[in-house]
């Protein structure tokens, strides 16, 4: 094979990985991917690196497209400098699969059910690398595609890198059968090589069967999409009309459990937003409902600080019978925070972008608090219940927290594991306009469903136009409306106790499991430093 041949089969490899995500869904192209990616690897580990870069570029070209709708569209970036800015974005999310390929040049053998531990390693110390290296893009784990698969048992069990890694094995099992039976060695080898080519479906099938979690209340939800114009939503003579906008499309909902408004459905702030916060605190007392709204919150600063004044923060904040607030903590580069700020902002309209200043809250904060009436089959008890005094009545409800991801967060798997340990519901906020009709907004619901899969919590998704949704606590979508409508989706929740053995453990079992593969590897190379 030659050098070109090569690398252009890596970049053909790269740019169809992408088709295995929603709003695609064809997972087993996903799996071609890796599979043509690895046997790449062994018939030319010389070209490894190369061929490693060229995959991601590929990938990532395909996969992320949707970033130049932001910066074209509502970035105010002309046509070519939108390109060459995903083009250099690009190039950077590839470094991370180079790694990949420079590390399996040097470790591999002769052995090749040892290269294929060294690819799967290799393939999930990236994907591990991508939710904290430079304040990391969880995007494209292998796992996400496998959640309409056998494959999404593993998920509650260990995570979706763990279901990477059960998709991966699968991968180099095929690859290794093929490999063995070209080279006419049929006999004894190919038994373990079809052992992991269909074991990790065979376990994946068994978990799926296994309940971690139950429900002990249902209750009802209105998830409302207001469908704002991005290009004037911060407009200072559009913001009342936000908030009217979301109150005219809750007017006959206010009887649900729970009212939910998308990220900054409400765009005023400071003493502007007094108005609609005792709206929404005295409408949610009055209907006794809970409601959760996107909104900015602003911290004044003292004099001594400089020359800022506050400080914003993009937070979900309760009202009516909710309490408490959130502020989001994984922010977007660019979109939220703007690295390099002395020197970016003001150089494109891009780098100015509304909110593209904002503080990020802290690690440690508390979840929202529902309170919500006991289910019909419980029996309240001092530890489960409050009693509260609405309109003069005492009325006993069952205080339940949720655990909040704000739009991007969502993606950081262990970030919202931790907040769902003593939640019984998952809620997440968004704002995917930035992204249009793209595949994006698609992309990041499949990353939402995960975390309801990995925790065992349903899980509730109100977005500004999509995609608004209910998830179950087997990450399968329940109901979701439709795109750039505004609309209210009603539907009914349930709220989970019990835990996950990912809830409880976390990535760490599969982090170890890596390292002890590299280690191994690493011996096994010292020992025959030169492969036959």
């Amino acid at each position: 094979m030659t050098t070109k041949s090569a690398l252009f089969l890596a970049l053909i490899a790269g740019a169809i990985y992408p088709l295995g995500f929603a709003p695609f869904g064809y997972f087993s192209v996903a799996l071609l991917s890796a599979l043509v990616f690895f046997l790449l690897l062994v018939r030319a580990p010389h070209l490894a690196p190369w061929s490693a870069l060229v995959f991601g570029f590929g990938k990532y070209l395909v996969g992320i497209s949707w970033v130049y709708v932001s910066l074209n569209q509502y970035g105010s970036a002309p046509p070519l400098l939108a390109g060459m800015l995903v083009l250099l974005f690009v190039v950077v999310m590839a470094l991370f699969c180079w790694p990949i390929g420079l590390f399996y040049k040097r470790l591999h053998s002769a052995n090749q059910y040892l290269n294929g531990l060294v690819f799967i390693a290799l393939w999930l110390v990236m994907e591990w690398s991508l939710t904290w290296l430079f304040t990391g893009f969880p995007w494209l784990f292998l796992g996400y595609g496998a959640i309409d698969s056998a494959l999404a048992g593993v998920a509650p069990v260990a995570g979706v890198l763990a279901t990477s890694a059960f998709g991966l094995v699968s991968v180099v099992g095929f690859a290794l059968v093929s490999l063995l039976w070209v080279e006419g060695q049929r006999g004894r080898l190919l038994v373990p090589g079809l052992a992991l080519m269909v074991l990790p479906w065979v376990i994946g099938v068994l978990l799926s069967s296994v309940s971690w979690v139950q429900p002990i209340g249902q209750y009802s939800v209105a998830l409302v999409q207001g469908n704002l114009d991005q290009t004037v939503k911060w407009d200072q003579d559009e913001q009342a009309a936000n908030v009217r906008k979301h109150i005219e499309l809750s007017a006959a909902h206010w009887d649900a459990d729970l009212v939910v408004w998308s990220e900054f459905a409400v765009t005023l702030y400071g003493a502007q937003a007094h108005k609609t916060v005792d709206f929404l605190q005295t409408q949610g007392l009055a209907s006794k409902t809970n409601v959760i709204t996107g909104i900015p919150t602003l911290e004044r600063l003292p004099r001594s600080e400089g020359g800022r004044r506050f400080n914003i923060y993009n937070t979900a904040q309760g009202y009516g019978l909710a309490q408490g607030g959130f502020a989001k903590y994984h922010l977007v580069p660019f979109g939220e925070f703007v690295p390099l700020e002395d020197w970016l902002r003001g150089l494109i309209e891009f780098f100015n972008l509304p909110m593209s200043g904002l503080k990020q809250g802290s690690w440690q904060q508390n979840n929202i608090t529902l309170s919500l009436p006991p289910a019909a089959s419980q029996t309240a008890t001092a530890s489960e219940t409050q009693r509260l005094v609405i309109d003069g009545q005492n009325e006993e409800r069952n205080k339940v927290q949720v655990a909040i991801g704000i739009c991007y967060e969502i993606a950081y798997g262990n970030s919202m594991r931790d907040r769902a340990e003593e939640a019984g519901v998952i809620l997440t906020i968004s704002n995917d306009t930035w992204f249009g009709g793209s595949i994006g907004p698609h992309q990041h619901m499949q990353i939402a469903r995960m975390r309801a899969l990995e925790n065992g919590r349903w899980l509730l998704r109100g977005t500004n136009n999509g995609v608004t949704a209910i998830v179950n606590a087997q990450g399968k979508m329940v109901d979701q409306l439709p795109q750039f409508e505004a609309a209210v989706l009603r539907g009914e929740f349930a709220v989970m106790q019990g835990r996950t053995p990912y809830s409880r453990v976390g990535d760490w079992p599969i982090l170890l499991l890596i390292l002890l593969a590299l280690v191994s590897a690493i011996m096994a190379k010292r020992r025959s430093p030169v492969p036959l």
